[in-house]
Order: C-alpha cells, then sequence, then structure tokens
C-alpha cells in the first residue's frame, strides 16, 4: 500500500470501534445556516429566496478524510405561508462517494408570534465505492486479490422525511427525521444485510438575547439520535455586533472515548452585504485522532435575493 494511504489505514484503527455506534451523517460545524439540510420544515423561513454553498474539509492531513460539498437553495411562497427548497449534497470519505439530492416542501402555520412550518422531503442518492482508486494500487496489482472487486460499484436509494420547524420574535425551535427508510447500503452479493441507513433524529433550537444596543447573542444547539447510539450535540454561543459581525465558539460532544468531546470549533462570520454572507470555521480536534491531523475547516457562502412578499412575518436575520 502506498504510504500516502497509510494515514487512513492509522485512521480506521482508531475509529473502526465506534462505527457500528456512529452517525452516518456528515457534521456541519456552521449548521445554524444550513438548517435546510436538516429539517425540511425550514423551508420558506427566511424572508427572500437564497441560495448556500458550503465546502467543508474534516481532519486536515489524513489521506481520503472526509469532504463534503453542498449547494442548496430555499424561498417562501404566497405570502411566506409555503416553502420550497432542494438540497444538492456530495460527501465523500475514502474511495467512497455519496451523492444526495432533496427535493423539499412545507406549509407554514402563523402561531403566536411567529411561524411553525411542517415539512416533507423526498431524498435520491447515490452511494458508490471506487475500487479503481489508485490509492489502493500496491506492489501487486489488484486483480490477484478476490477479495477486491475488479470494478466499481454504485446503488441508488431512494427516501422520505418530515420534520417541523418554529420560529418566533426570539427563538426557534425544530424537530426532524430527514430520512426514514432503513435502506439496505450493502455492497455484497450475499443475500444477508449486513449493513442499512441508519435513521437520524434532530432536535434544534436557539435563542436570541439582547446586551446592548450593539451586540445580542445567540446560544444554539442541534442534539443528534441515533438509534443504539450515544446522543451527539453541537453546541454553539455566538456574539453578533452591529448586526453584521459574528463570533461564536461550538462544543461537539461526539463519541470519543477520551472523554473530551469531539472538537471545540471556532466560528467567523459577517453579512457582507444586504445580499451576501459569509462564514467560516474552525475545529480543533479533540478525540482519539487529534495526534494525526490539523483540525477541520469549513467555508459557508449564502446569497438572498431581495425580500419576499408579505413582509409581516417575524424573520430575525440570523434565524
Amino acid at each position: 500500500m502506498k504510504a500516502i494511504f497509510s494515514n487512513i489505514i492509522i485512521a480506521a484503527l482508531l475509529v473502526l470501534p465506534s462505527l457500528a455506534f456512529a452517525q452516518q451523517e456528515a457534521h456541519n460545524t456552521q449548521f445554524m445556516y444550513y438548517k435546510l439540510g436538516y429539517n425540511p420544515g425550514f423551508a420558506g423561513a427566511r424572508e427572500a429566496p437564497c441560495i448556500t454553498a458550503i465546502y467543508r474539509n474534516q481532519w486536515l492531513g489524513i489521506e481520503g478524510a472526509p469532504q463534503m460539498q453542498v449547494l442548496t437553495f430555499n424561498m417562501p411562497l404566497l405570502n411566506q405561508r409555503v416553502g420550497v427548497g432542494v438540497n444538492l449534497s456530495r460527501q465523500s470519505v475514502g474511495i467512497t462517494e455519496l451523492i444526495t439530492f432533496d427535493g423539499i416542501y412545507s406549509y407554514r402555520f402563523p402561531l403566536w408570534r411567529g411561524y411553525l412550518g411542517i415539512g416533507i422531503q423526498g431524498s435520491i442518492r447515490s452511494l458508490s465505492i471506487d475500487f479503481q482508486d489508485e490509492r489502493l494500487h500496491g506492489t501487486q496489482p489488484l486483480e490477484i486479490d478476490p477479495a477486491v472487486p475488479d470494478l466499481s460499484q454504485r446503488r441508488f436509494l431512494f427516501n422520505f422525511g418530515t420534520g417541523m420547524y418554529y420560529q418566533g420574535e426570539k427563538f426557534y425551535l425544530g424537530l426532524s427525521a430527514p430520512r426514514l427508510l432503513p435502506n439496505n447500503i450493502d455492497f455484497a452479493e450475499s443475500q444477508q444485510t449486513l449493513s442499512r441507513e441508519v435513521q437520524h433524529v434532530y432536535l434544534m433550537g436557539g435563542v436570541s438575547i439582547q446586551a446592548g444596543e450593539n451586540v445580542r447573542f445567540q446560544p444554539q444547539t442541534l442534539v443528534k439520535f441515533v438509534p443504539n447510539a450515544p446522543i451527539d450535540a453541537d453546541v454553539n454561543l455566538s456574539a453578533i455586533f452591529t448586526e453584521r459581525y459574528i463570533a461564536g465558539l461550538t462544543y461537539r460532544l461526539g463519541g470519543s472515548s477520551t472523554g473530551f468531546g469531539e472538537s471545540v470549533d471556532i466560528l467567523l462570520a459577517a453579512q457582507i452585504s444586504k445580499m451576501l454572507f459569509l462564514g467560516f470555521s474552525y475545529d480543533i480536534t479533540l478525540s482519539e485522532l487529534r495526534d494525526f491531523n490539523t483540525g477541520s475547516m469549513e467555508v459557508l457562502l449564502r446569497v438572498c435575493f431581495g425580500k419576499a412578499e408579505g413582509e409581516d412575518i417575524v424573520n430575525p436575520r440570523f434565524f
């Protein structure tokens, strides 16, 4: 095996003991700006059509470590009583690749001093393994190893999910399960199912606290429930200055056996103009992998295209 691929083996040895009980979906440090990826009930919650792009590179320095690219669109319709959206994402780990397309619809009810969105989504996913990846080529040809297939393999998965998202004047709360079906994700020819898509349930919430004329704080959290796995959570505290600049700190619990959690994350963002929002985050690894990488980074860009009709909706800018 090539030396450049040895880091993957090190990482796998550290991670394998927890794989059976780990979540399958990717992490996002800037989850508060990518709610549509976790909860279809969020569709239409912003006051204007928005496009968001995300690039995430996890565990820098480890060859084949997880990467994620996201492109999402979200807009309100019918006086903000209906929301529609799409998510297109690509996740890669080593020689595996997962491409997901989500189509999302939400209906929004006036409730108290805000709106409750009830959403549904349908998903199409392409899961592939590239056994021709050059990183697998060692001193002997792969053809002589009967355990390695000759060709790359791909399968398509169909799923659906639902979610509820409430947004008020000073807080938001959401509960969702984006994919409900336990699809078979095996590539083996055996009739026995060895692995399936695992249902993920997300609970998210946040509150806005005014701390002065030009400063307010936003504690926010994303809690992740996966069957037969420990509860995971991201807990964030952000400070917003003059409604334009954001500095935040996040603690990710994770499933680390060290007792220190998965990471501590630094977040910086800015509302550059009425249309343009830019965010950057850097994760400092606390888990067993901390000696093999230099952290994780994530960049987010959001563009919104003016206000939609019906501006009576309560919609704080940074929710």
